[in-house]
């Protein structure tokens, strides 16, 4: 018959899940918080992406895009570089494992072609996961994750133009999760670099009333490095977006679960509790019929 000292464990055991729940009551509430703070980020940073693509099609259709590095398509490809943008916190779900998948998977795809692959981690988890699997990052970029800047996105992604446009590099990976909804987040990889030209055709051109200073040429030359950048910003924004979501699920998971558990340990408390005064009322009757005796 359980006693006193199970008795003991298990209101020990509800206070500790309590508390456990209080906590993921808490990071569930914060994190619905900042999902709608990620989504205004990333329908704010639409009108400027709309913009400049508008403006490179224009300008393209002045002076054309041939000469550009950026744009420029290598015939053999022999070095890869992959952007891999997760987060720098776990409990979130497998918001993280789905990234990391996937970029695994464009790792393999290119090695078995026989090229070499450049790994940039953008958060902590995805330098640590491949850490562990004796794959060590170019580069780490570490507490960009949760609130993104453009700052961070040029920071991450100058090195990386300035490399390929002097041929270090062949092509461009970019791995991140793409926001869809606050249940459904999908991990996507695009190619940001060589920049496709045929994203920049049906330019309208430069209306006669408009004087442009400096020349077409020297404007895409800065342009379109910025809309590189641009790309990488909102993969960063999409990704934190998703990485709330997936962290408030996971968070509202616990704390259901958490609910469940204490149910359950309340139950088995008030049976021990039952069973332990039975024991005692057993023992008082037999005591009080042995003395009558």
């Amino acid at each position: 018959m359980p006693g006193a000292a199970e008795l003991r464990t298990l209101r020990r055991r509800i206070r500790s899940v309590k508390s456990t729940q209080k906590i993921t009551r808490a990071m569930e509430l914060i994190a619905a918080s900042r999902i709608a703070k990620a989504r205004h980020a990333v329908e704010a940073a639409r009108p400027y992406a709309v913009g400049i693509t508008r403006v490179i099609r224009d300008l393209a259709a002045e002076s054309g895009l041939s000469h550009h590095p950026v744009l420029a398509q290598r015939d053999q490809i022999t070095e890869v570089a992959v952007i891999v943008v997760a987060s720098d916190r776990g409990l979130a779900g497998a918001y993280n494992t789905n990234v990391l998948r996937r970029a695994e998977r464009i790792i393999a795809e290119e090695e078995a072609e026989g090229r070499t692959v450049h790994l940039h981690a953008v958060g902590k988890k995805v330098d640590s996961y491949f850490r562990y699997r004796d794959r060590q990052p170019v580069s780490t970029w570490e507490g960009v994750t949760d609130k993104p800047t453009y700052a961070d996105a040029a920071k991450i992604g100058r090195h990386l133009i300035e490399e390929f446009a002097a041929g270090g590099l062949d092509r461009v990976w970019l791995a991140y999760t793409d926001f869809r909804s606050a249940l459904t987040q999908i991990p996507n990889a695009v190619r940001i670099l060589p920049v496709d030209p045929r994203r920049f055709e049906g330019g309208e051109g430069i209306p006669p009333e408009f004087l442009v200073e400096p020349a077409p040429e020297q404007l895409l030359a800065e342009l379109i490095p910025r809309y590189v950048e641009h790309q990488i910003y909102a993969a960063m924004l999409e990704s934190a977006a998703s990485e709330h979501a997936a962290r408030q699920r996971a968070m509202k998971a616990a704390t259901d679960n958490a609910g469940e558990v204490i149910d359950l340990l309340t139950i088995q408390a008030n049976q021990a509790r039952q069973a332990a005064i039975t024991t005692e009322i057993s023992e008082i009757v037999g005591g009080a019929e042995a003395l009558e005796k």
